[in-house]
């Protein structure tokens, strides 16, 4: 169902692909929920610069950066080319980052408003940035989120560049800050060079709700950074959430982003009123997401049918008014006695559950190898190829194939390569929650 697009926003619409078909007794209904934005072709262009975006590069300037003396100068480089893709009138500072966090630009605690000047005067002061210190990277975005905090804008993004183990701060430490920063702004993470820690970048992208990926050759860096900053100025919503209301006595089981990466959504729910929750999804512009939603109800009789859920797009109103309702998509649960209907696989939630386990299966090989457990790791790491090659996953498999040697695809029967760069082991862990879309 679509809505009818409010001055401002995209247009949302939500599809949701299922078999609502239960045998006597059944409980679980499972649904793909595809939520589609799209640019409001009757919206009239703003006459003024749009000031609805606000954005904080972190550089990671710790004393590792000065191996090789081009990874500092590549770093430099690319957070120029973000500051060049910035739109006129979108708020913005850069961040350096050491064990401590220290505002490279404007300074004084605030952002500054891009345009011309203020984009020359950002890639002046990048030229000063030289690697030395530690590495602490709760300091960087706590920085960053004040900065943001105080901008009013509506979208708010950080990106963060690291090359090292954030060495110098607790794990908890680190934790806290994601838990005090969730919510309040997006962040996307990267890796240069391979001396990072996946999981911890991993981390920070996933409870900050942006992306994740190795740049092994820092010659890569502003290519990638245009990218990502591109991607931001296209977003035109913020702060959306995915809202479930079940009837009485049924629950959600859970709620997982299925694409274009994989992302258990599910403790992140927020209370919104009788037998409904909001789960975040972020930022939009001009994309389509697919989610997994699983209802336990209760169990009926043959004949019976019912609402399982109602699923919507929700942003959040001015104080004392309720939310603005963008789009919404009903899940049904019919029991019935047709062996057939009950236990037809809808194509969409088979896929999906599909590059779950697949997602699943690679970081459990990977551990294992990484353990020493060659016989587990061969297993896990050869059910990745087969539900990869199963899936179309083309690029999984061609990244799983730099880690295994591949006997049959379609068996899942492998050998694991004696040898393994670091390059390749990061980046198949790195994009291992990256998905395909169904085929329709």
């Amino acid at each position: 169902m679509a809505n009818a697009a409010a001055p401002g926003l995209p247009r949302f619409s939500v599809e949701v692909y299922q078999n609502p078909h239960l045998p006597e007794g059944g409980r679980e209904v499972n649904a793909i929920v595809t939520v589609t934005a799209a640019p409001d072709a009757t919206a009239v262009p703003a006459a003024a610069p749009d000031g609805r975006a606000a954005v904080v590069v972190m550089v990671d300037c710790s004393g590792s950066m000065d191996y090789p003396p081009a990874k500092m100068r590549n770093a430099r480089d690319a957070t120029a080319a973000a500051v060049d893709a910035l739109r006129d009138g979108v708020s913005f500072a850069v961040v350096a980052g050491t064990h401590q966090a220290r505002e490279v630009y404007p300074g004084g605690g605030r952002l500054a408003v891009a345009d011309a000047v203020t984009r020359g005067q950002a890639k002046e002061a990048l030229r000063k940035l030289s690697p030395g210190g530690g590495t602490a990277i709760g300091t960087w975005l706590r920085l960053a989120d004040r900065l943001l905090d105080g901008s009013g804008a509506a979208i708010r993004h950080g990106i963060l560049l690291t090359d090292g183990r954030n060495e110098h701060e607790e794990p908890d430490a680190l934790r806290a800050t994601l838990d005090a920063c969730s919510g309040r702004f997006t962040c996307d993470a990267r890796g240069v060079g391979t001396d990072w820690e996946v999981k911890e970048v991993k981390g920070i992208a996933s409870a900050l709700l942006g992306t994740a990926d190795i740049v092994a050759d820092p010659a890569g860096l502003a290519a990638d950074f245009t990218r990502i900053m591109e991607t931001v100025m296209g977003k035109e919503v913020g702060d959306v959430a995915l809202r479930l209301w079940t009837p009485q006595d049924a629950e959600v089981a859970f709620v997982k982003q299925v694409a274009p990466t994989v992302e258990d959504l599910t403790d992140r729910r927020e209370e919104a009123g009788l037998r409904a929750g909001d789960y975040p999804t972020g930022a939009w512009g001009d994309e389509s997401r697919d989610y997994h939603v699983c209802v336990r109800v209760p169990a009926a009789p043959v004949g019976r049918e019912m609402l399982a859920a109602r699923a919507s797009l929700v942003v959040p109103a001015p104080a004392g008014a309720p939310p603005q309702v963008l789009a919404q998509g009903l899940v049904r649960a019919v029991w019935t006695d047709d062996l057939t209907a009950s236990t037809a696989l809808n194509p969409q939630v088979a896929h999906y559950t599909g590059q779950a386990e697949l997602a699943h299966a690679i970081q459990q090989g990977l551990d294992l190898r990484k353990a020493g457990d060659v016989d587990g790791a061969t297993a896990k790491l050869g059910r990745a190829v087969q539900l990869a090659s199963r899936s179309g996953h083309e690029d999984t498999a061609k990244l799983l194939a730099k880690v295994v040697d591949v006997v049959d695809a379609a068996k899942g029967t492998v050998r694991l390569k004696a040898k393994v760069s670091e390059e390749a082991e990061m980046t198949l862990e790195t994009r291992s929650t990256k998905t395909v879309r169904v085929r329709k």
